[in-house]
């Protein structure tokens, strides 16, 4: 039977981007405050995924030798240092947490059965990779706060009910949104980066941060006089609004998640065929929300 066990490790390091060809200036406009020197730090956080058969004892792999290998090729190395000069790769290429999680994934491919590494930099900001040449994913999560109510313009209060319960009451109600998009991109061998940063986090403010928080979805949000605001077609949406933005900035948008409570969530990935991206839509009643 196979298995995908993952073993979490961690360590603090410092870190500066900054490329020596370019000017004080330059280098200022490209990376912002990320370029001052010495440096800035972060605790990182590792979880490294394994695939394998299940043994005669019941496990992929002896977890105690997991946590030995990362030690000796990963913890060790990274551990309270300055990661522009602790591996030969980072003399060429800057340590973006993509860059760092593709290196991490090289020194530990020898001796585990890898398939997957994410790397936290931080609770909004992590980067996978899957061993895929120069591919990864990052991260970026971020919330906003907004009011809904979950009735369907053509049907009947009555009707609404059956279907979304206390949901559909008139006054509607709110959720502290969490909201996480993940983009996909080629790792620039100079920079490190799959996308510039900031411009990405910009896009994201302007085009759903800042128009939904603090509204009224089905009032405020021209999308939602008509579509039905639930959590699924909010993300859809948000999709949609973020494709191509990010597609201007040289990477791919690759998976929408919103958290919309603790008990619920959804995903929706970027495909280019119409009839993913048309909003969830309900044309008679159905099952009553429980």
């Amino acid at each position: 039977m196979e298995c995908v066990i993952t073993r979490r490790a961690q360590f603090s390091a410092s870190h500066r981007y900054w490329l020596p060809e370019l000017s004080a200036t330059e280098n200022i406009e490209r990376f912002g405050p990320a370029s001052r020197a010495p440096g800035h730090g972060h605790n990182y956080v590792l979880y490294v995924s394994m695939v394998g058969e299940l043994d005669e004892y019941g496990m992929v792999l002896n977890l105690s030798d997991v946590k030995h290998t990362l030690k000796q090729e990963v913890t060790d190395h990274l551990d309270f240092a300055h990661l522009n000069d602790v591996w030969p790769e980072f003399q060429q290429t800057l340590p973006t947490t993509e860059a760092l999680a593709r290196a991490i994934w090289h020194r530990l491919a020898p001796h585990l059965p890898l398939t997957n590494i994410q790397l936290f930099e931080h609770p909004e900001l992590w980067a996978d990779y899957q061993g895929n040449g120069m591919e990864a994913y990052l991260t970026i999560s971020t919330h906003f706060s907004a009011a809904h109510r979950l009735a369907h313009p053509d049907l009947s209060f009555e009707e609404n009910c059956e279907i979304y319960g206390k949901c559909a009451r008139p006054n509607g109600h709110g959720h502290n949104y969490h909201l996480e998009v993940t983009v996909k991109g080629e790792i620039d061998p100079r920079t490190g980066m799959i996308v510039d940063l900031e411009g990405l986090q910009k896009a994201i403010d302007d085009y759903v941060v800042e128009p939904f928080d603090h509204t009224f979805l089905n009032k405020d949000i021209p999308h939602f006089v008509k579509v039905v605001p639930t959590a699924e077609n909010i993300a859809v949406h948000i999709r949609d609004l973020l494709q191509n933005p990010i597609q201007e900035l040289g990477a791919k948008l690759h998976k929408v998640k919103l958290i919309e409570s603790p008990n619920n969530s959804c995903e929706v990935y970027c495909t280019n065929t119409e009839s993913e991206s048309k909003p969830l839509q309900i044309k008679q009643p159905v099952l009553a929300n429980v």
